[in-house]
């Protein structure tokens, strides 16, 4: 069976028309809970890429055609929309630019608690870290091994391409948000339609 690879790309404009419609799109935003708990576009379901991919054919039964997949900026939309095509569902439409261009034009925006993402929170405990050891160091002896050890696992975790830091404080209070399963997302699907 082949498939059309070419994900169809809607422009905000488009998008913004078809919403206010009598028979909208159905909108899945494929990024993290954390991320569509931050800012999404009103009326939205959260199906993150990982769930999607994985359960792609249980999705394919509760989908049409008239869908429109969400990012960040694309890329995830994009990949998307190939897990789909390859279960059956293909060429729906992805939304070009994501949701930084959503909210960067002005387009109606749902919000909700607003947080540093995982890069800045990386940023700002190794950096507290390698200060705290070398200034500390003048007082006690022996604590810039703090800012070695931590400039080592920031090594680490870049050729290795993890992060031990980034899933520490991914555990934290403050980045925890409900995660959606394949039964919930499943439900909020059967339930809009």
């Amino acid at each position: 069976m082949t498939t059309n690879t070419t994900p169809h790309s809607l422009t905000i404009h488009e998008l913004r028309a078809r919403i206010d419609s009598g028979t909208p799109p159905r909108v899945l935003d494929v990024r993290s809970p954390l991320e569509f708990e931050e800012a999404h576009i009103p009326g939205s379901y959260n199906v993150p890429l990982p769930l999607l991919r994985e359960h792609r054919e249980e999705f394919t039964r509760h989908l049409d055609s008239d869908v429109v997949l969400v990012c960040r900026s694309g890329q995830r939309a994009g990949q998307a929309e190939r897990a789909l095509a390859e279960a059956g569902l293909p060429g729906l439409a992805v939304l070009s630019g994501g949701m930084t261009a959503w909210e960067r034009s002005g387009a109606p925006t749902k919000y909700g608690q607003e947080r540093w993402d995982m890069e800045r929170q990386i940023r700002l405990v190794a950096g507290s870290l390698v200060l705290a050891g070398a200034v500390g160091s003048f007082v006690v002896p022996g604590l810039q091994a703090l800012s070695a050890f931590v400039g080592a696992g920031l090594a680490f975790a870049a050729v290795s391409n993890t992060c031990a830091m980034g899933m520490l404080l991914s555990r934290m209070p403050w980045n925890r948000v409900p995660s959606v399963g394949p039964r919930e997302a499943v439900a909020q699907l059967s339930a809009g339609r």
